[in-house]
Formats: C-alpha cells, sequence, structure tokens
C-alpha cells in the first residue's frame, strides 16, 4: 500500500463525470499519500463540477462546509422523464413541451425563487429504516418521502431551445436539483429529466481554484510534493465566517481547549480564529459575554486522532 503521510489542506477537484464522490475522492488522497481525506457536500456519479475535497486537519472543516450554498449550471430535457431523474436512468414518461419564450421561461424559473418545500428524490442516497433510498428505488419499491424544506436564491435561464432547458442556480444545502427539474416541468405543464449538471460554486471557493483529475494524474507522476504544494489552507473553506485574532496569552488556552476572553467588539456566532502571527488556530463560538469557546482546533502537520 506504500506509505501514506499527514498532510493538511483542501483541494478543489473539479470532479469528471463517471466517478462517485468517494471514488474520486480515494483516487486523489492516493495521488497525495495522505493518510486522513474526507470530502464534502456529495456529486452524484453523473455530475461534474467543485468537489470539496478535505486533508488531515483540514477534515475538521467538511462540517462547516456541508451547510455552505452550492451553485449549479443544470441542462434539462424537455419532454422525457426518467426513473432516476438523470440521463442515467430508463425513460418512463413522455410529454409535449410547451412553446414558451425565454422571458416566459425566466418568469416561470424565478417562481421558484426564496423557501420552498421539496421532496427528494427516490433515487437518493437519503436514509429509511436503515436502508439507502436509491436501494429500496432498485428494487422496485417507492415509498413516501417527507417533503423538505430548501432555499432557492437565484435562478437565472441560460438558454431555451426545443427540449433543451439550460439555467443557473444557486440554493441551499439539502437541495436536489433533479427534482427541482421535475417540478419546474412539471409547473409548464410537462415532463423533464436533468441531462447534465455541473456545480461551479461552494461556499466561498472560487471555480478558478478547481483543478481536474487529467491535470492531478499528469503532475502526480513527478511524486506527491508537487500536487500538496497546491492545496488551499483549511481556512479557506471558511472565508464567509468572521475572524478574530487572539493574543499570545490566549492563543496557547484556545489551542488546548479552553474558553477565552476575545478582543472587544468581535462579532458573536462561529467565528475563525489565529494567532498574533495569522497562524490559524481553528473555529470558535463568540458568547454574548465575549467568551470564545474552541468549537474544532487545528494542529498543523502534527498527528491528529
Amino acid at each position: 500500500m506504500g506509505h501514506y503521510e499527514i498532510v493538511d489542506g483542501v483541494l478543489l477537484l473539479n470532479k469528471p463525470a463517471g466517478l462517485t464522490s468517494n471514488q474520486a475522492l480515494q483516487r486523489v488522497r492516493r495521488m497525495l499519500r495522505a493518510r486522513k481525506a474526507g470530502h464534502t457536500g456529495s456529486l452524484d456519479p453523473a455530475a461534474t463540477g467543485m468537489l470539496p475535497l478535505c486533508f488531515g486537519e483540514a477534515t475538521k472543516v467538511c462540517a462547516f462546509l456541508l451547510d455552505a450554498d452550492k451553485t449549479y449550471r443544470v441542462t434539462a430535457q424537455l419532454g422525457s422523464a426518467t426513473e432516476t431523474g438523470d440521463a442515467t436512468g430508463t425513460e418512463i414518461e413522455w410529454a409535449e413541451v410547451p412553446d414558451l419564450s425565454p422571458d416566459d421561461w425566466q418568469k416561470l424559473l424565478e417562481s421558484f425563487l426564496g423557501e420552498t418545500m421539496q421532496v427528494p428524490p427516490m433515487y437518493s442516497a437519503l436514509k429509511k429504516d436503515g436502508k439507502r433510498l436509491y436501494e429500496l428505488a432498485r428494487k422496485g419499491k417507492t415509498i413516501e418521502r417527507e417533503p423538505r424544506p430548501i432555499r432557492i436564491d437565484e435562478i437565472e435561464l441560460l438558454e431555451s431551445a426545443g427540449k433543451r432547458l439550460v439555467f443557473r442556480v444557486r440554493c441551499s444545502k439539502g437541495t436536489y436539483v433533479r427534482s427541482l427539474v421535475e417540478d419546474i416541468a412539471r409547473k409548464a405543464g410537462t415532463v423533464a429529466h436533468t441531462a447534465r449538471l455541473h456545480r461551479e460554486s461552494v461556499g466561498a471557493f472560487r471555480a478558478a481554484d478547481m483543478l481536474d483529475m487529467t491535470g492531478l494524474e499528469a503532475a502526480a507522476k513527478a511524486g506527491p510534493e508537487d500536487l500538496r504544494e497546491q492545496l488551499l489552507p483549511p481556512d479557506k473553506a471558511l472565508e464567509g465566517m468572521p475572524a478574530i485574532e487572539l493574543d499570545a496569552e490566549s492563543a496557547p488556552k484556545f489551542l488546548a481547549g479552553q474558553k477565552v476572553s476575545a478582543p472587544e467588539g468581535s462579532p458573536k456566532g462561529l467565528a475563525r480564529v489565529y494567532g498574533a502571527d495569522t497562524e490559524f488556530l481553528g473555529v470558535g463560538q463568540l458568547s454574548k459575554d465575549n467568551c470564545l469557546a474552541p468549537k474544532r482546533v487545528f494542529h498543523a502537520g502534527e498527528k491528529n486522532s
């Protein structure tokens, strides 16, 4: 199996189609020879785009990234529905496609803005009585799913031509784009499935920082060191959080898991915490009485459990 080392950082993979999120993670983990790894915000095997991979101490930011908003570029195939809601499934229903103008499509898309309730698809990794829904779906079973609250912040038509509808959507965690596409089609009086799904962003991460698998594989031939230089620091994942800087006295206490006093005027709630030399110490929760409690402490390059 070779020698695996402690590697800390985040890699933004532009996931290729045809791999599960975990297969993609394990492939990159082997290239980096990283001992500890995790990913955040799974993408369906058929989907492409931004998959944050976290290594070493950066696995501690995974939980915070799960809550991040996500942006997708979606291509919907109108007029045909599939078993899975995407192009990998068997077609099960057909319908005429209404002749709507781009303005009409934009208005229809905008009717989904804000908070709505969404029924998750049967082909999803959600669990019911310990079994994943897609396992039940593959056996031909359909069960009642509870609608869940989701939020659509932006939705913009990019193209509408015949049976092809392309749009960009920024949405909250837990939003199933396949279900959204089916709901949009239903409102237009037809059926549809997701032909292509590409995730453009997760939280504060930029699409420009994504690396693709072929480039990584080519770079890995020279050894893991060059690849490790491409990793983003763990706190890059948390740029949406306010930052608090601790003095030389408080920083070691925070790292030891103790509550400390924060500088006056610090914002309440979750915050990125730094030492005086801009060293990233972790994530803290600041209470009303200016008390900063460690939520996740980072020890870069050290052995971690």
